[in-house]
This record gives C-alpha cells, structure tokens and sequence, in this order.
C-alpha cells in the first residue's frame, strides 16, 4: 500500500519564516488597540474629553466680554482651560482600561496568551497613551484657534509661534496623556474599578486640596511636588508663585507615574489574577 501525501494548499501555508499565534510586541499592540476600541465606554469617555478641552472657547466668549478685561488675562492659558475638566474623563478611562478586564475576567485570557505579563501591560499603556495624546492634541490646536479667532477683536491674540505657545498647546495633551498613563498604573495596582478610581482621584484632586489647608509654610514647599500641580506648569503661558517649571514639572510628574508602574509591574508578576 502507498503513502497518500497531502500537500496543504498554499494560502493555507504559514508564511515563511511567520509563526502563527506567536506573541510579538506588534501582536500584543494590535489586540490591546482591538480590544480598547470594541469597549462602548472608551469612545464615550474619549468623545467627553475631546468636548471638554473645547470648553476653553467658551471660557474665552464670556471672558473678553467682561467689563474691564483682566489685565492678567492670557488667550493662550485659556485656550488650554479645558484641560482641567477633561483629565477626569481620561483618568477614570485610564483606570477602567486595565480593571475592567479584571471584572469581566478576560485578563485571565490575555496573560494566557502572554505568559511573562508585563508585555500586556506596556501594549496597554503604549495603545492608550498614543490614543490619548493624539485625541487631545487635535483638541488642543482647535481650541487654541478658536479662542484667538474670539479675541482677535480685542487685541488678545496670539500667534502659535508666539513664545510659550506651541509648548503650552502640546504640553496640555501631554499633561492628559500622562494622567491617563498614572489612571492605568494606578488601576493596574489596585486591580478594581471604584478602588482605583477613588485613588486616582484622591492623588490628583482631593490630596492638593488637604495640602493647601496646611500652614502657608508647609503647603507652599510641598504643593508644588503634588503630581497634578507639578504637570500643570507643562500646559502654562505663565508661571505662578511656588510652582515648578515646565520640564522640572514634567519630570516630577513622571517620577510618580514610574513609581506606580514599577509596584504595578512587581504586583503582576508575582500575584496570581
């Protein structure tokens, strides 16, 4: 009796040198990029973010219509205004990213397919950093037009190579998309929602708060060390008393975020889910 050889048709045929099912970084981007968008409350809470950084357009109308205009009164700072109701949505979003895969159990899934673990964890954080930034850097050049096309009328505008301006329009999507990355460290660590949501909050929000009901001696030494204030002077035309510079600001902001991610990262290689 003969051998019957069977030959595989060759769109069947793996491609040479191409391991099928075989986790590469670009594998795990790819479904962490499936994955974030299938979700409902991601373009929703994205959708939100985009909506509120506009907000500083109207900032700007009701502002440039008070009588008399605030000597102090920068069409640059108020293009970037609306980041302080955006970043709420981009936290909280950055939280559920990583603990609604707790809730639901498919991390279970995922570190299956990715054994050693902190690759799922960097494609997240890569996929939902790059997502946010580009979202909110669209957002921001909008904004930062829209207002100067508000103030024109009353010798307020700026160009956006004036000084400071084009680092303060980039530096408030890179202030939200930093939050974002500490909402994802800090729902990476505590592995539910409403914990890592009340502690995101916490930490940007309700902590600053605490601090500045302290003697002026003490709140002024260390509220600008505070993680949302030390990134705020990244999306500022102008520098306040007590407040750390632009990439001083920055580089603190990514101490904390580093910290966050490195006992995130210690958590998930020697906790079981």
């Amino acid at each position: 009796m003969s051998a019957t050889t069977i030959t595989p048709h060759p769109r069947l045929r793996p491609a040479a040198g191409r391991a099928p099912g075989r986790v590469t970084p670009g594998n795990l981007v790819r479904s962490e990029w499936t994955k974030l968008w299938t979700v409902r409350s991601t373009r929703w809470s994205l959708l939100a973010a985009f909506l509120l950084m506009l907000s500083g357009i109207a900032i700007a109308a009701i502002r440039v219509n008070s009588h008399p205009i605030p000597a102090h009164l920068s069409s640059i700072d108020m293009s970037v205004a609306g980041y302080h109701f955006a970043e709420l949505a981009i936290a909280v979003l950055g939280v559920m990213v990583i603990t609604g895969e707790y809730a639901t159990g498919m991390i279970r899934s995922s570190l299956m397919a990715a054994p050693r673990r902190l690759p799922v964890l960097w494609a997240k954080l890569a996929v939902f950093a790059a997502v946010t930034l580009v979202t909110m850097l669209v957002a921001s050049f909008i904004a930062f037009f829209a207002v100067q096309a508000v103030v024109s009328g009353h010798g307020l505008q700026h160009a956006i190579t004036d000084q400071n301006a084009l680092r303060t329009v980039i530096g408030a999507a890179v202030l939200m998309a930093g939050v974002g990355v500490l909402g994802t460290a800090v729902g990476a660590l505590t592995r539910n929602t409403a914990a890592g949501i009340s502690s995101v909050v916490a930490l940007l929000w309700v902590l600053p708060v605490v601090i500045s009901l302290l003697p002026s001696s003490i709140s002024n030494s260390v509220n600008p060390y505070l993680p949302s204030n030390a990134i705020a002077s990244l999306a500022s035309n102008t520098r306040a008393a007590h407040t750390l510079g632009p990439w001083a600001g920055l580089a603190v902001f990514a101490g904390y975020a580093a910290v966050l991610l490195a006992v995130a990262a210690v958590r998930l290689r020697r906790r079981d889910v």
